[in-house]
Parts: C-alpha cells; structure tokens; sequence
C-alpha cells in the first residue's frame, strides 16, 4: 500500500507573475499559472533555460515578487506580504545566492556576515553560539578559526559556506538556493551539493534548487519541476523524469548531458519572449517531435499548434504538459 505523502510546506496555486510593459508594450507573463508542491524534507529541483521564469517564480515563493493572481501558502497558511507577516515568513524561508563573492559585503567578516538575519531578526539568545552552530553545521570547523576572516581571504567555496551559514542561522525550514554552485569549481561543487543533502538528512531543511542544470538535479533532487515560457511542463520524481522524460523540452535537456545516449537535441531560436506567448503548446515552435513529423503521424500536430495547455496532466508519479506525450502507446 503506497504511503500518502506529507502535506506541502511551501505551495503555489495558479501563480502568476506579470510584468507591465514600458512605453505600451506588450505585458510580459514571466510565471504564467504555475502549481508547485515542495513537502517536508524534500529537495525539489526547478530546472529550465535562462529566461523561463523560474528566478522570477522562486523570488515570488520568498516574497520578494508579490503575485499577479494565484497564491502561496507556508503551512497551508496563505502567505501575507504586509511588512510584519513577511518578516516572519523570511525567517522560515531563506534564499542562497548564486555568487557568494557578490552577496557577502566585503568589508563584514565571516562572524558580522553570518550573524546580520540574528540581528535583523531581533534575536535574544547567545549570538555568538547561533553563529559558531551555523558555521559549524555549513561545513567550517572549528567555527572560531573564520570569525575575523573576510571574504577575501576565503576560498570559493567556504564563502558559499559562509553564505549557506547565513541561512542556517535563523534554523529556517526551507531554504531556496538559486543556483547554488554554478560560480563553484567543479571540484567543489560535488562539496556543496553533498552539504545541501546532509542538511536535509540531519535538519529535515526542504530546498527549492533553481538551476538550468539537469545533471546537479540528478544529484541531488527527489523531485523535478522543468520550466519553459512561465510553466512548469513536466514534474515528477527525479529518477522517473530523468530517466524516462515524456516531455519533449525536458528530452532535450537531456540529450545534451555527456552521459546522455543518442545524438544531442539541438534546439532551434530562443526561447519566445514572454510578453509574445505563442499560442497552443508554448514549445511547439521549437519542438523536435512536431518538426520530425511525429506530431503529425499521432493526430495531435494542430493542436500543439493551436491548443493551450494550462492543465498538466499524469499518472501521478509524473505529471506533463504535452499533447504527444498524452497519446497512449500502442503496443
């Protein structure tokens, strides 16, 4: 008998995120009606291209975008962006930069980095115990060693460590971490990664991680939400996705990782610009299986071309926004 699981902690509904134009332009619909789930103790990687919204949705889920439409609730408590509600809630929900060296101020050392959310916060205790835990459970041991050291004099990544400490400090329970190791050296990034998963396991810390990077979600998500053009097209346990992707953006994705079998997916143009939302399938113009004909051979090309998609659809273990993924298999 499958296990029902937890209540989400963190849960879009219908978000929407619009942008108004300049000088009359068109209005640009960077999160388009997006439903996301993040559980207890759940790292769920939201992946896509550059542009696809998905820096704008992870700012709306922390409160520093207000929606358009839709909503999200923290606990199933819907969230309240008024000053004092908003303030509480960034206690429990803090955001990892991607470039450590542009988010640490460089005339703070380590201790004055890591202990500003306590005293933003209001914090009563023993600073310098929350600081030294903080920087203890990130990985920089003993703590004391870095507390006057500044940025500058620290490697790559024990400042991401640094920056990861800061998080930890306020003992939120869902940390969003915006592409937590792309500035790393490939050799720290498997550091930071093991870290993130550590947290998890000892701290029961959900993460949203935002990267473009399928194969760090491999690594390190138990679930995956790709994006393109303001929607999440496919969602679903990671092994599941990652192995047996049904949508064909996320195929392509794929196809380009260096353990990947087959010929590369070479996608054609941009992706559209989100003020401009073609109609049908928002990939449709760049879609390989509508360009090879396959579209075509399963009845659904002039729906891909005509037919909107706000609904995903799924088996429950995966979910996908696709009108050729939909069309059963004939054996």
């Amino acid at each position: 008998m499958t296990a029902t699981p937890p209540a989400p902690l963190l849960s879009a509904q219908s978000l929407k995120v619009a942008f108004p134009g300049r000088r009359g332009a068109a209005t640009a619909r960077a999160v388009d009606g997006v439903d996301l789930d993040i559980r207890p103790g759940e790292i769920v990687a939201l992946v896509g291209e550059s542009g696809c919204g998905k820096t704008t949705l992870a700012r709306s889920l922390l409160g520093l975008v207000p929606p358009t439409a839709g909503r999200v609730t923290f606990g199933g408590e819907p969230l309240d962006y008024t000053g004092r509600a908003l303030k509480a809630y960034r206690k429990r929900v803090q955001l990892v930069l991607q470039d450590p060296s542009g988010s640490l101020n460089p005339r703070h050392t380590v201790y004055d980095a890591v202990a500003e959310g306590l005293r933003i916060h209001g914090y009563a205790g023993d600073e310098r115990a929350a600081v030294a835990g903080a920087l203890a459970r990130a990985g920089l041991r003993p703590a004391e060693r870095f507390f006057l050291r500044y940025p500058h004099e620290l490697s790559g990544g024990q400042r991401q460590r640094v920056v990861i400490a800061g998080a930890l400090v306020l003992e939120p329970e869902l940390i969003v971490a915006d592409e937590p190791v792309a500035s790393l050296d490939a050799s720290v990034r498997g550091e930071i990664l093991a870290l993130l998963l550590r947290l998890r396991d000892e701290l029961g810390l959900s993460a949203l991680v935002v990267t473009h990077d399928l194969g760090l979600a491999w690594n390190i998500a138990d679930r995956v939400a790709v994006m393109y053009l303001g929607r999440i097209v496919e969602t679903g346990d990671v092994e599941q996705i990652l192995t047996a992707p049904r949508h064909p953006y996320t195929q392509a994705l794929l196809s380009v990782l260096p353990e990947a079998d087959g010929e590369p997916v070479i996608l054609t143009g941009e992706p559209p610009d989100p003020s401009k939302v073609p109609s049908g399938c928002r990939f449709h113009a760049r879609c390989q299986i509508l360009a090879s004909g396959e579209a075509e051979r399963a009845g659904v090309a002039d729906a891909c071309r005509t037919k909107d998609l706000p609904v995903l659809h799924g088996d429950g273990r995966t979910q996908v926004a696709c009108h050729w993924a939909a069309v059963p298999v004939v054996p």
